[in-house]
């Protein structure tokens, strides 16, 4: 069983999360309105990798622009790239 993040790393992650970009920020956030509540340590993993790319490189990945290659090839990213892109972000649901 993976371990669910505690509340004061997810917290930390979230603030990790956010982006120049406001097109990565609404696929973020679509992230964690739908996972927050079952974001495991290895999903905060992969997401952590992607945030260290700049904003033009993320948002290549989430629109399928391109796919990870290199040390950025891993389970953990491409499982979170795979939530991340699941649908396109929709504005409408922005509160």
């Amino acid at each position: 069983m993976e371990t669910r993040l505690d509340e004061r790393s997810l917290s930390k992650l979230k603030w990790r999360c956010r982006r120049g970009l406001l097109e990565n920020d609404l696929f973020i956030e679509r992230f964690f309105r739908h996972h927050e509540e079952t974001i495991t340590t290895r999903q905060a993993a992969g997401l952590t990798t992607l945030m260290d790319l700049s904003d033009n490189d993320l948002l290549d990945l989430l629109l399928r622009r391109k796919e990870p290659q290199g040390e950025l090839d891993t389970d953990e990213v491409n499982e979170v790239l795979g939530l991340l892109r699941r649908s396109p972000p929709d504005t409408k649901d922005r509160s």
